[in-house]
Order: C-alpha cells, then structure tokens, then sequence
C-alpha cells in the first residue's frame, strides 16, 4: 500500500567533498555533486546538486542548492530548487524556500517558509474565471 521512494538522505550518492567534525571553515563553497559538512561552517554555499549538514556540523550560511538534507544546526536562508529534508536532530533558523519540505519528529525550525513551484502561476479569482470565460468564447 506504502511505497518507499528514495529520497536525498537514503540515496547520497558520490559525496565529492566533506568537512569533517572538528574542523571549521569560513568563506564560499561552491559544488556539484553531493558535499557533506560535519564541522563549523560560516560564508556562503551555492551547488547544483545534495547538501548534507550532519549531526555534529555548525553552518551559518546563505545556502542555495539543488536539494539539502539538514541533521546538525543552520542558521541562515536557504533556497533549495527541489527538497529540503529536516530530519530528527536538525535545528534550523532562517528563511526556508523550496517546493518539497520534509521535516521529521524533533526537527526544530525556527522562521519562515515558502514553498512555491517555479512553474505555478498565481492569479487572482477574478482573472481566472475571466479568463476561462475568454477561453470558452473563442472556442464557439
């Protein structure tokens, strides 16, 4: 009846860079592929592709990524184009915007979310129904 799709935390693929537990860095990351932070992180992050903040990593960042799974702390905005995924221990402060969130028992999240599809068109209920009449004039 439940399907089990994978998603960015069961399926990290070829993660291309790490830093490690105990080590801390500060500036601008740029990727593809996936990267995994366990340490102390501060600047900005920009990647087409997976993000993984682990347990023990401590990110303050500007983040904008294809997808991001969140298990440590982050404080910033993020801006993910497909998920972002909090999962149990994640503690997160800032702007979240992405069209797919997940966010698991004991996640913590602190700020404001949005969450729109590129693609969705926002029109006011007047303007539709204008326009469907329009729609439905020219096809007589």
């Amino acid at each position: 009846m439940f399907s089990k799709r994978a998603t960015p935390s069961q399926d990290f693929g070829d993660i291309r860079a790490f830093l490690g537990e105990g080590t801390s860095f500060s500036g601008t990351l740029q990727f593809e592929g996936a990267v995994r932070l366990d340490g102390r992180f501060e600047g900005d992050v920009s990647g087409g592709d997976l993000l993984i903040i682990g347990p023990s990593a401590a990110v303050r960042a500007e983040i904008q990524v294809g997808s991001l799974v969140v298990n440590g702390r982050v404080e910033g905005n993020i801006v993910a184009r497909k998920r972002v995924e909090l999962l149990a221990t994640a503690q997160v402060s800032g702007t979240i915007k992405t069209p797919t969130l997940a966010v698991s028992d004991g996640a913590v999240f602190n700020g404001t979310c949005e969450m729109r599809r590129e693609e969705t068109k926002v029109v006011r209920l007047g303007q539709k129904r204008e326009e469907e009449e329009l729609k439905g004039a020219e096809q007589r």
